[in-house]
């Protein structure tokens, strides 16, 4: 790394007041938005809530996240129907989600989301429009709940959002990690401290890695500059669409230093995401996954999706629906504590 790339990001780390490994991939930070009945989706800002530290109120209380990751498939047809009953989907879900992690969010999918009235009323969004995506034709999308991260209820595990940004790395297909950062109350620290100072720092990553055994594969060097940007925060999680197609893929978690979920908790299980319903051309696989460093998962499971075939007649408003599922991957919904330290 040149010195002119160091010294770039060790401003924006200080301008952004967020840690940031020293990397030739360069963050660009942008910002999170809600929705404004007159002026429709604007920033949002969270530094509004940092006079307000998050703080648990039972010190024994261990805060907990709830995280879905999805590929919600950006060729199928039916795009909006599907869009539609995803978030349906995962707005009945037990115990609520309240961080999702999109990708292939086409651009229809992402105006279908923006439009919808429980999007616009329970979430912030990474995106207002597709600005930030660059030449991709789909990208990812992050979505936080509201009523964790926009509140200032003084609930034994509220929690406060941190800046955002992508960070553009080596990709036949111009893909980037979608990155933030959000603060929880830490149980071992006193009350007495100032705004986010007597929280911890937990460093969030939604991921849709290279596609397809294409050689030289850069998946190996995707993997190691997420995991370096999860070490500088100390404490993180990324989830997506690995797209492990290569006899190399297998290792690529472990030997980064992260966690994989799913064979932590569920060694004896495939857990396939992908291939199941024996309509792809290729071999199942478990393409979507959760890794984690110095956090504590103790819940995963895939979550099979839906058909738009299986609809009752009621929610076919416009008109005979295709034979399509909702994706052609299936959702993983990971539940997580951050230790004491």
């Amino acid at each position: 790394m040149n010195f002119f790339a160091r010294a770039r990001t060790g401003f924006m780390s200080w301008m952004h007041e967020t840690p940031l490994p020293s990397t030739e991939a360069y963050p660009k930070f942008q910002s999170w938005h809600h929705f404004d009945p007159v002026q429709q989706w604007v920033s949002w800002d969270p530094t509004r809530l940092n006079n307000t530290t998050p703080r648990s109120t039972n010190t024994e209380n261990i805060p907990k996240l709830v995280l879905l990751t999805w590929n919600i498939d950006a060729t199928s047809s039916q795009t909006q129907a599907r869009v539609t009953e995803i978030i349906t989907f995962i707005t009945d879900l037990d115990p609520k989600v309240e961080v999702i992690f999109l990708q292939e969010v086409s651009k229809t999918a992402l105006q279908q989301l923006l439009g919808d009235a429980r999007i616009r009323g329970s979430w912030l969004s990474s995106e207002c429009d597709d600005t930030a995506w660059g030449k991709q034709s789909f990208a990812t999308v992050t979505l936080v709940s509201k009523a964790r991260f926009a509140s200032n209820a003084e609930s034994g595990e509220n929690a406060i959002l941190g800046p955002i940004w992508r960070v553009k790395y080596p990709s036949h297909f111009d893909r980037d990690a979608l990155c933030c950062d959000i603060f929880v109350p830490s149980p071992t620290k006193p009350e007495s401290e100032s705004k986010l100072s007597s929280a911890t720092r937990i460093r969030l990553i939604n991921v849709h890695l290279d596609s397809l055994p294409i050689q030289p594969s850069h998946r190996p060097r995707q993997i190691s500059i997420i995991s370096s940007f999860l070490r500088a925060a100390g404490y993180g999680i990324v989830a997506g669409d690995f797209n492990p197609v290569l006899d190399e893929d297998a290792t690529l978690i472990e030997n980064s230093g992260l966690t994989d979920v799913w064979t932590s908790l569920r060694s004896e299980e495939l857990g396939y995401t992908w291939g199941v319903d024996g309509e792809q051309p290729f071999p199942p696989n478990r393409l979507d996954k959760v890794a984690v460093l110095g956090l504590t998962p103790y819940s995963i499971q895939t979550l099979q999706p839906g058909r738009l075939s299986n609809l009752d007649s009621k929610s076919q408003q416009a008109g005979p629906s295709e034979d399509v599922p909702w994706s052609d991957h299936h959702a993983l919904l990971c539940s997580l504590s951050l230790p004491a330290k």
